[in-house]
């Protein structure tokens, strides 16, 4: 996913939120000048360029701010009340899942235009630069993810997992980090399976960015950011909705076998998440 988040602005914004990330209000307060920075992982805009995609990411920002962070503060809050009073349980997670869901799509809608542009104006020598680039992160990928046997696979993903969890939860205690290991051997090859999909996708962006001049170009760079699932196999779309649900299951499973402090910490994670949204300052597009 680590290109499109990159390409397509902001993505990166909500997997700065999903994820967790402490410093989640500074990717957002500077989400302009991140995005063009990370873009050089990929391609070499022009000074046009990044000066007009920056424009375009304080108008997206703006909406955000004004259409969608009001939400986020309301589902934390909730979240919050949940988790300080013990009661956060399977059926909590469903719902704030879907509007998480919702809202990424939401996302996906709105800067679809901007992506749109921003691919149809590259040059033929940063088409050749995506492809390379594109490449070298496949095949960086591979090695990291899909190279080392399948028990190391598995291993690796509940130690990443793991460190993910700490920043919510606080240490571990030993029945959490078996569940975390039964989680991810649940999971199986899903390295695999990632990888082939998101490869995949990576090739239709190229081929569609390669033919960039026909008609069909607007249709095609939608389909892929807005309908990502429908473009996987029967097999592979039923994978993700198991994927999804043991996610959840994790989740609630890691919250009922938390102690007092681990409660605690978590509530207070969420109070300053919602905290640090609740003083920001929404960017508004300049004259």
């Amino acid at each position: 996913m680590r290109p499109i988040a990159s390409l397509l602005l902001l993505t990166l914004l909500c997997a700065a939120l999903l994820n967790g990330c402490s410093r989640a209000t500074l990717v957002y307060r500077n989400l302009d000048m991140v995005v063009p920075w990370t873009l050089n992982d990929y391609l070499d805009l022009d000074n046009r360029q990044k000066d007009e995609l920056r424009e375009r990411l304080r108008e997206h920002l703006a909406w955000h701010c004004s259409t969608q962070l009001p939400e986020l503060l309301a589902n934390l809050e909730q979240l919050e009340r949940e988790t300080a009073g013990g009661q956060l349980d399977r059926r909590d997670l469903e719902p704030q899942y879907r509007d998480v869901r919702d809202a990424m799509h939401s996302v996906a809608v709105e800067i679809t235009p901007t992506a749109t542009d921003l691919l149809r104006a590259l040059s033929d020598e940063q088409v050749a630069e995506l492809r390379n680039a594109l490449e070298e992160n496949r095949e960086e990928y591979r090695e990291k993810y899909l190279a080392p046997p399948l028990e190391r696979q598995i291993r690796e993903r509940a130690e990443r997992m793991q460190e993910r969890l700490q920043y919510w939860f606080g240490q571990l205690n030993a029945a959490q980090r078996q569940r975390v290991l039964l989680w991810s051997h649940a999971l199986n090859e899903q390295n695999s399976r990632w990888l082939g999909n998101r490869e995949r996708w990576q090739e239709l962006l190229l081929a569609a960015v390669e033919q960039r001049h026909r008609a069909d170009f607007d249709d095609r760079i939608a389909q892929l950011l807005q309908e990502r699932e429908a473009l996987l196999s029967t097999n592979d779309q039923a994978a993700l909705q198991r994927a999804e649900q043991a996610g959840l299951d994790l989740v609630a499973d890691l919250y009922s076998l938390a102690d007092e402090g681990q409660r605690t910490h978590l509530s207070g994670r969420l109070a300053q998440l919602r905290t640090d949204f609740s003083d920001l300052k929404c960017l508004a597009p300049t004259a």
